[in-house]
C-alpha cells in the first residue's frame, strides 16, 4: 500500500501570523497557488491554512485592509495527515473534508502537502481522487 510520503510535496510555500493578507495574495500570485499553509514565526508549526477563498469571504468580503493579520483570515482546526498515511486514507479524508490539499505533518511540525492533483496525475487510487473531486466539486456547487 502506497504511502502519501511517496507523493506528497515537500517545498512547501508558507506564511506566518505575523504576515499580512497582502503578503499572502502576491505569494499565492507568484507561486500559482490558491493555499497556503500558516505555521509559526520561529519554527514550522503548523497553525493553519487561508486559501484563496479564505481572502475573499473573510478578507476583502469583511471589508479587512490588506494589512489584515494572516491570523485573522486563516482557516484553523483542519485535517492532516501523516508521513504513513495510507494514500486511499487520504483521499477518503479528502472526500470527507470537502478538501483539496491536505498537509501532512510529523507531531505538529509540517513536512508536506497532498493535494488531488498528487493523487490523480500519479494514477494512484486515481478512482477515489476522480470521487473527492466530484464529491467537492458537486458540494460547492450546492
Amino acid at each position: 500500500m502506497r504511502k502519501v510520503s511517496e507523493i506528497m510535496t515537500t517545498n512547501v510555500v508558507t506564511v506566518t501570523p505575523r504576515d499580512n493578507v497582502y503578503e499572502v495574495a502576491v505569494k499565492m500570485k507568484e507561486h500559482d497557488t490558491g493555499f497556503i499553509p500558516v505555521v509559526e514565526v520561529d519554527g514550522d508549526r503548523l497553525l493553519g491554512v487561508i486559501t484563496d477563498r479564505d481572502l475573499v469571504v473573510r478578507g476583502i468580503a469583511e471589508k479587512h485592509p490588506g494589512s489584515t493579520a494572516v491570523e485573522v483570515v486563516m482557516t484553523k482546526g483542519i485535517k492532516t495527515a501523516s508521513r504513513d498515511t495510507s494514500v486511499e486514507e487520504a483521499a477518503e479524508l479528502m472526500a470527507e473534508q470537502q478538501i483539496r490539499r491536505l498537509p501532512v505533518t510529523e507531531g505538529d511540525r509540517l513536512v508536506g502537502i497532498v493535494s488531488i492533483g498528487d493523487l490523480a496525475i500519479r494514477t494512484i487510487f486515481a478512482d477515489e481522487a476522480g470521487e473527492a473531486l466530484t464529491q467537492i466539486s458537486t458540494e460547492q456547487i450546492h
